[in-house]
C-alpha cells in the first residue's frame, strides 16, 4: 500500500506540474495531459511494483540465511498475493474518496441529462481494479521470480488497457465490460499459476477435502 502510495504522489506531482506550466484554456492540451498522467501514473504503478519485488526478495533471503532449516517461512506466492492486495485496496480507497468528495455536491448527478449511474458504475469499476490489482500481483511477480519478461509486459498492457477505457466514460459499457472480460481472464490465469486445476475447482464447489 505504501508503494502504491508513492507512486500515486509521484504521478500526481508529474502531472500537478504539467498542468500548471501549460494554457488551461486549451482544452485539446488539457485532455492529452490527462491522458498522458493516466498513462503514466499506470507505467509508474507498475515500476514500483517491480520495486517492491526486488525488496521482498532481499527479504526472503535474509529470512532464509535466519532461519535453521534453510527455508523462507513465507513464500513468494504469499507476498505476491499480499502484495497485489496492498496495491489493489489502496486504488480502491483514493477511488472511493474521489467518488465521497463528489458526492458531498453540489448538484445532482443527471440533471443535464447525463447518467444517472455514475456513482453505481465507478463503484463497479473500483471493485474490477482491486481484483484486477490482485490478480496482476501474483502475474507480475510469478514472471519476475521465472524471468518470463512476456507475462510482466502482459500485467502492464492490462493496466493500460483497463486504464485506457476508462476515456470512453460516460459510455460506461464501453470501460466495465472489457475491465470485467480482463478480470475473468487474469483470474483464471492467476488461478493456474498458483497451482489450480478444474479438479481443485471443482472439489471447492461441491465442498469435498
Amino acid at each position: 500500500a505504501f508503494f502504491w502510495l508513492v507512486s500515486l504522489l509521484l504521478s500526481s506531482l508529474v502531472w500537478f506540474i504539467a498542468v500548471k506550466a501549460s494554457d488551461p484554456r486549451d482544452e485539446p492540451l488539457q485532455k492529452g495531459l490527462l491522458i498522458f498522467g493516466v498513462m503514466f501514473s499506470v507505467l509508474l504503478q507498475e515500476t514500483f511494483r517491480f520495486l517492491y519485488y526486488k525488496l521482498l526478495r532481499k527479504a526472503i533471503e535474509g529470512l532464509v540465511a535466519l532461519s535453521e532449516d534453510g527455508c523462507s517461512p513465507i513464500s513468494i506466492q504469499q507476498m505476491a498475493y499480499v502484495a497485489g492486495v496492498g496495491f489493489g485496496l489502496m486504488s480502491g480507497a483514493f477511488s472511493m474518496i474521489n467518488l465521497l468528495a463528489d458526492a458531498l455536491g453540489p448538484g445532482t448527478v443527471g440533471i443535464h441529462g447525463d447518467s444517472q449511474l455514475y456513482f453505481l458504475t465507478s463503484a463497479f469499476m473500483t471493485m474490477v481494479l482491486v481484483f484486477l490489482h490482485t490478480f496482476w500481483g501474483i502475474l507480475f511477480f510469478h514472471g519476475c521470480e521465472h524471468r518470463r519478461w512476456w507475462e510482466i509486459t502482459a500485467v502492464v498492457v492490462m493496466h493500460l488497457a483497463v486504464s485506457g477505457s476508462t476515456f470512453c466514460n460516460p459510455l460506461y459499457v464501453g470501460s466495465l465490460v472489457p475491465s470485467y472480460l480482463l478480470m475473468a481472464a487474469a483470474a483464471t490465469w492467476a488461478y493456474l499459476l498458483s497451482g489450480g486445476s478444474a479438479q481443485n475447482l471443482r472439489r471447492f464447489l461441491l465442498c469435498k477435502s
